[in-house]
Formats: structure tokens, C-alpha cells, sequence
């Protein structure tokens, strides 16, 4: 049995502790909240603290917060020579306080209030300075998922950068494409076939492969007429920006 304590409550850590209490491997000890009246789900409140002090021992304590929360965080905790890890993707190990061992416990996914995940098959990515912590990371992170790498910083942010594409930007184009719908009343879901189809041949091809459209084509006609479609100036200058990246991927510049 692992002990973990989980240092923070919000989305991340909420879907993580959602996930612990399904493990028989797993014991979480406390949860820390800013708030001592924070309630969490399947934990009982007196789990639940927000004074450093009143942490006690476990084998791993998992910081859960935002990046720019990290260093101050794990400079307040209170003991020395504990394994003390992050959940960030961008973050650097150097980020935690050198008075605890270090570690990072990266689950690579998208995590929405209220959605739940299936950690089963979520990519946990896992760094540590000492191979000793990294077991005890691997034993939390076998534990909830069937998908456990080593990565380490640097590779962990290249794929930061990846995921911000496929994931915030790809969303992001998805919402410009509602606004188009919206505003020329047709229905969004008539497009869902084609993102499920989109991301399904991925399952197979590579994106290169599957890369399909008038800028692929070099279908000039076509793209004029999008663009003097376009009457809004960010879809109008998104569309320009995509367009000639694709066209002039992989050229010689």
C-alpha cells in the first residue's frame, strides 16, 4: 500500500483523487486545501487540511497546482528528505525546493471540471532523480494506468508543446468553427462526424497521411472563395496563417 498525500484540490487533483480511491494500492493520507472547509468527494473531512504544519507521513506527496504556484508550495512544506513530486507538463524538476527528493507525475491528458476520465489509458510520465523514488512513482502510477513512461524534462516539454497543439488549439479551431455555424445557422453536430473520423484515422495513419483539404490540394479557387467568405478578421487571418503553413510544410524555405 502506498500512501500519498495530495498538496492542492483543484481540477487536477480532484480527478486524481477520484482515481486513488478506485486503487487497492493507493491509501491517500490527506488531501491540503487552501480551505480546510473544502469538501471532497470520498474523502472525509478530517483528511482534508490547510495548515502545512498538520501534514503527516506518506510516501509521496503530489503537488497539484498551477505552475506558477509550484516553487512557493513546495517551499513551505515543513519536512526534508520526503518525496515531493509535480503534476505539471511545462514545469522543470528544478521548480520543487532541493530540501525534498524530486519527481514529477505528469498525466498527459485534458481535464475538465465535472468530466470524468479514464486514467486506464492515460500516458503517466514519470521523472526522478533517484531510481529508488522512481519505483515508488511507478507503483502509484501502475496502479491507475496501463500507459507509464520515463520522460524527462526536456522531452516532457516537447510534449507540452505537442499536446497544446493537438489539444488547446485544435479546440480552439473547433469553437472558431461553431462561431462560423452560429453565424450562418447551421448546426454544429452536423460536424461531429467528421472530428470523430478526423481523430480515428490517427488511430491508424500518421497526420502527415491524413492530412486532407483545398490547402493540401493547392486548390487555389477554393481557397479564395473561403477567404472572401470570411468576413471576420481572426477566422479570416487564422484561415491565411493554417492555409500557407500547410502548403509550405516540409519546403525548403
Amino acid at each position: 500500500m502506498i500512501k500519498v498525500t495530495l498538496i492542492g484540490a483543484g481540477n487536477v487533483a480532484q480527478h486524481l483523487i477520484s482515481t486513488f480511491l478506485t486503487a487497492s494500492d493507493i491509501e491517500i493520507v490527506q488531501v491540503f486545501a487552501r480551505n480546510s472547509t473544502t469538501t471532497i468527494a470520498g474523502i472525509a473531512p478530517h483528511k482534508i487540511t490547510s495548515s502545512y504544519s498538520a501534514l503527516q507521513d506518506a510516501d509521496v506527496y503530489i503537488i497539484a497546482v498551477s505552475d506558477d504556484a509550484i516553487a512557493a508550495v513546495s517551499e513551505q512544506l515543513p519536512f526534508e528528505n520526503r518525496l515531493v513530486v509535480h503534476t505539471s507538463g511545462a514545469a522543470p524538476l528544478d521548480s520543487l525546493n532541493d530540501k525534498n527528493r524530486k519527481g514529477v507525475f505528469y498525466p498527459l491528458q485534458t481535464f475538465t471540471k465535472g468530466k470524468p476520465v479514464n486514467f486506464k489509458v492515460i500516458p503517466m510520465c514519470l521523472e526522478t532523480l533517484v531510481p529508488d523514488d522512481y519505483f515508488i512513482l511507478e507503483k502509484v502510477a501502475t496502479a491507475i494506468s496501463d500507459n507509464v513512461h520515463t520522460i524527462n524534462s526536456h522531452q516532457r516539454k516537447a510534449l507540452h508543446v505537442a499536446a497544446v497543439f493537438v489539444n488547446n488549439f485544435t479546440n480552439y479551431l473547433y469553437q472558431l468553427g461553431n462561431e462560423i455555424c452560429i453565424e450562418n445557422h447551421v448546426p454544429f453536430d452536423i460536424l461531429k462526424p467528421l472530428i470523430l473520423e478526423t481523430a480515428e484515422k490517427l488511430l491508424t495513419l500518421s497526420p502527415k497521411e491524413a492530412q486532407t483539404g483545398p490547402a493540401k490540394r493547392n486548390d487555389v479557387s477554393t481557397i479564395e472563395a473561403h477567404e472572401s467568405f470570411l468576413s471576420n478578421e481572426n477566422q479570416s487571418t487564422i484561415y491565411k496563417i493554417l492555409t500557407q503553413s500547410i502548403q509550405n510544410h516540409g519546403k525548403k524555405l
